[in-house]
Parts: C-alpha cells; structure tokens; sequence
C-alpha cells in the first residue's frame, strides 16, 4: 500500500518580520553617520565666551566679531585670565602694548573652540593692524594631546550601560524586578570605578581626582542602563534601537567633545548638555581642568536620569496591573 504523501507549502514570512529590522538597521546607520559626520563638516563659532579687558577693547571686538563671540568685559587682564582658569570663559583678550594684544586660552577647552577663537581674534586684529601673542593658560594633560579622553570615556560609559541594561531585559523572568534594580545599580557603580581608575591613575588621561570622577562615571552608567531599561520595558524590541539613537548616537554626537559646544548648530546645542554624554563629558572636563567649579549642574543632570528612569521603570509593573484591573 503506497503513502502518498502531501507537500505542505512553506508559509511566507510576514513581511514586518523582515522589513522592521532592515528598516532599523538602516535608520542608525544614516543617523549615526549623519550626525558625526555632519556635525564636523562646517562648524561655526555661535556666542563663545572671551574675556576683553581694556576699556575700548570690549566694545570693538563685540563689532567686529558679532554673534561669534560673547564678550565678557574684565577689570584687568589679572581678572580675565582667572575667569579663563575658572572655566567661566574660553579665553582672555587684553592689550598687550600700543599695537599688540594678548590672547589667553583654555586648550582644555578642546582644540576646536580654541582653534576657532584664534581665528576670530586673529582676523579682528589683522582688520586693526595689531599683532597677537598667544598662551595657552589650561593646557591639556601630555596623555590627551588631542583633548579626546573625555570622548572616549564618556562613549565607553555609555556603551557599558547600554549592553549592562540590554542584558537584564532578558533576565525579566530570572529576577525580580528588585534585583534587577540591584544588578542595574551595583554594576554602574562597578563601571563608573573601573573607568575612572583606568583613565586617570593607570593612564593618566584625566587629572580629576579619582573619587569625584567615578561618582560621575558612575551616575553615566546608571544613567545609560537605566534610560535603556526603561527604553525596552515600555517600547518593548524597538526600545534597544531607541537607545541606542538617544544616548550612543544623538548622545554622544552632540557632547562636545570632539566638536565643541559652541561650534555646533542651535538644534544640537540645544541637547547637548541636556543628554547624559553631554553632561559626563562638561563635568569630566570640569573636574580635570578647572577644579570642579561648574560641575554641580552636569552631576546633576546625570543623577535626573538616573533616578527618573528608575523610578518609571518601578513604575511599570502598577501601570500594567491597573491596566489589566480596568479590562
């Protein structure tokens, strides 16, 4: 007795199956190599702080350069170079003679503000017939020639948190929400002193002293894992691509590290020290060059998203209760 046996077709895979990755997948790309690439073709100096002593000087630069600059009259040139050493400005003009002028700046400002500051003043003074000598009074450390290690530690402590939080989505029915909460936390903690050991001690990179840089390190990482937590626990998959575009893309792009803040367009000033990377990247340069005096707001910022992201994360399991209560 012969079987006959029927050949079932091969369903098609739906096509959201396939489109949906592909179309994340191509989205990132075009951000990412957008927003890096973008950023850097043409940067404009927009509103960068200088400190003008002298009393006519103020008045002339301010024309001259226009919206370029923001000019901050000093008393003297003593009062000009300590608000470049505070960090309050990005550099200090004064007369320096009849037919000379004196530029001040902060290198640890990154090398593109300061660039840019140069050609502003160097252009202002060839239009007035003067001659300008230049000193760099916050240099960077000889382990950052190029001014790149905040970058690049915040980018890793960033990344760190992203891969800590995508790990702990997929141990939702491992742990408690607790100890995920735990996990998320004592991890952070771990990423932030690791980081700050290597970059500062071991490498030398980064002058902050230790205990305050891991503190931020530390608020970055909760900040990453728990913003992507958060992420994939109400966006569900598409939450992982979202994070990745708001804090490794967006983040990062805009921090100020590579580009400075006040070369970048208004869109991306606008975030820029609102973003997690952001604000690590103004408070790790705060710590290692100017002694803290304006870190208060990046550290804050950071913890805002540490805890807010935590807090809605908590928040979930209530919402989907009264959800399920209302039905």
């Amino acid at each position: 007795m012969e079987t006959l046996v029927r050949s079932v077709p091969e369903r098609r895979p739906p096509v959201r199956s396939w489109l949906q990755p592909t179309l994340i997948a191509l989205i990132v790309v075009a951000a990412f190599i957008g927003l890096y690439v973008g950023l850097q073709r043409d940067p404009q100096p927009h509103q960068v702080p200088i400190a003008v002593t002298a009393p006519d000087l103020p008045g002339d630069v301010r024309q001259a350069l226009g919206d370029s600059v923001e000019v901050h009259p000093a008393a003297d040139a003593a009062a000009a170079r300590h608000a470049v050493e505070r960090g309050d400005v990005t550099a200090a003009l004064s007369a320096d003679g009849p037919d000379r002028l004196r530029l001040e700046i902060a290198g640890a400002d990154g090398t593109s503000t300061t660039s840019a500051v140069q050609t502003l003043v160097g252009a202002y003074a060839n239009g007035a017939g003067l001659h300008v000598t230049t000193e760099d009074v916050v240099p960077l450390t000889r382990f950052d020639a190029r001014g790149l290690a905040g970058f690049y530690i915040a980018f890793g402590v960033t990344l760190a948190g992203f891969v800590l939080a995508s790990n702990a989505l997929g141990l939702a029915g491992l742990l408690r929400l607790r100890h995920r909460f735990w996990l998320l936390g004592g991890a952070s903690a771990a990423i932030g002193t690791v980081a700050a050991i290597i970059a500062g001690p071991i490498l030398g990179a980064v002058p902050a002293p230790v205990v305050p840089l891991a503190f931020t390190l530390t608020l970055l990482a909760g900040a990453a894992a728990f913003t992507t937590k958060l992420l994939g626990t109400y966006l569900g998959p598409v939450g992982l691509p979202v994070a990745t575009l708001l804090l490794l893309t967006l983040g990062n792009a805009t921090s100020g590290a590579v580009i400075g803040a006040d070369l970048l367009p208004a869109a991306a000033r606008a975030v820029s020290a609102l973003l997690p990377p952001g604000a690590a990247v103004r408070a790790i340069s705060d710590l290692s060059y100017f002694g803290g005096a304006h870190a208060t707001g990046p550290v804050i910022t950071l913890a805002l998203w540490a805890v807010l992201a935590a807090l809605l994360v908590g928040l979930r399991p209530r919402l989907v209760r009264r959800t399920a209560a209302a039905a």
